[in-house]
């Protein structure tokens, strides 16, 4: 756990000018085994918060507490050599192959060198990075496989907290999420003490486990939940801060009860232009690999040979069955059918479902049944808007 008790940093001002102040009588606690993300604009303290828990940068006044142990009363290097930290740009050691860059902090504890780099590359499979990769230099690799390093490099030790600052957002939007994904995965299978500074609410939202957001100045505005931080922001600094689509954001946090499926005509990949035409008339058909898992959609009446990967619609999302409501609602929504596409655990296709079936499940009371306000059941063939569905979706049978 991590412990921040009156913490103020205080920066001398120019000759004639005040001093300014960093960080302002911060009190919060991250908790063991969570992530906690400081976030806010440019200006509010959240790089200055994270140095003043490893001692880069020494608090003016207040104390901050590691695991009950004043972080003041500890050796620097000791203290530095318990903590993972991972920075913007991944901070490699240019000179050093990748498997030497991650093991450096093993090799400061004393590690032997064999036992070091055997540690290096076990953390390097950990991350995603194929033991190739460990012979390599940083100029070598990706912005995306640097990041990957520093994360290794960061775990090495096995490290019970971790400082994290800005790690993903020097890659592109794409790799950046890929990242976060990884960086969840690790984070269940470790449950590591996890300070972790974004100026991106999205980044905020979707990694932490509380989230505490600053003002400039670096005073604390609000800590809580995602979930309650975009249901209940503070005041209009946070709301404002937040973002006006809070509410479609916090769908990510209501799992989504089971809906009743339609069922879809597919096609597999490869299939001639005569099957494709003959499995439906609407406009569109999904298209399945030979695993059952759903690979893009296609227009049969455009189809001129056998479907190969370049006659694919792939703008739609997929989501799981036990996804959240904006997953679900999202692959409605993003699909060029208007019907999201599901799939079980394993990623085989379970079938699809409309945006207002979607809408009338979150407006449906906790344990209601699946029936519409036509009368008809969910999946039975009427929206829950009372208009007729056909079996591809589309209002009284038109296509979309």
């Amino acid at each position: 756990m991590i412990r921040f008790e009156g913490v103020t940093k205080r920066y001398a001002g120019a000759p004639g000018h005040a001093p300014s102040v960093a960080v302002d009588d911060l009190t919060l606690e991250a908790p063991t085994g969570q992530i906690t993300v400081l976030v806010g604009p440019s200006g509010c303290g959240k790089t200055t918060t994270l140095r003043m828990v490893n001692r880069m940068i020494t608090p003016t006044s207040g104390s901050i507490w590691l695991d009950g142990r004043d972080t003041a009363a500890l050796d620097e290097a000791e203290l530095r050599r318990g903590i993972g930290y991972v920075i913007q740009h991944a901070g490699l050691f240019p000179h050093r192959t990748v498997l030497d860059n991650v093991a450096t902090v093993p090799r400061l504890l004393g590690w032997d060198t064999a036992k070091a780099r055997r540690r290096a590359a076990e953390m390097l499979e950990l991350v995603g990075l194929e033991a190739a990769y460990g012979g390599r230099y940083p100029s070598q690799l990706s912005g995306g496989q640097q990041q990957r390093v520093g994360v290794a490099r960061a775990l090495a030790a096995d490290p019970p907290v971790m400082l994290m600052d800005e790690p993903f957002s020097a890659v592109d939007p794409v790799v950046r999420e890929q990242l976060q994904d990884e960086f969840l995965r690790l984070q269940r299978e470790l449950g590591k003490t996890i300070l972790f500074v974004t100026h991106d609410i999205d980044e905020a939202i979707k990694l932490g486990d509380q989230v505490a957001v600053l003002r400039v100045g670096g005073r604390l505005a609000q800590l809580d939940t995602p979930a309650r931080l975009l249901a209940d922001p503070v005041d209009d600094f946070v709301a404002d801060f937040v973002g006006r689509d809070r509410g479609y954001r916090a769908l990510g946090f209501r799992g989504a009860p089971p809906l009743a499926l339609r069922d879809e005509p597919t096609v597999r990949l490869g299939a001639g232009v005569g099957a494709a035409r003959a499995a439906t008339t609407d406009r569109w058909l999904l298209v399945l690999d030979d695993a059952g898992a759903p690979v893009g959609w296609v227009e049969p009446d455009r189809l001129t040979g056998p479907i190969g990967p370049e006659h694919l619609h792939r703008g739609g999302t997929v989501a799981r069955v036990d996804a959240s409501y904006r997953a679900v609602l999202d692959a409605a929504l993003s699909a060029p059918s208007g019907r999201g596409v599901l799939v079980d655990e394993s990623g085989r296709f379970a079938g699809t479902v409309t945006a207002n079936r979607v809408v009338a499940a979150m407006s449906r009371p906790a344990g209601a049944s699946q029936v519409d306000p036509a009368g008809g059941e969910d999946g039975a063939g009427t929206g829950a808007d009372g208009i007729r569905e056909t079996a591809g979706g589309d209002p009284a049978g038109t296509a979309t």
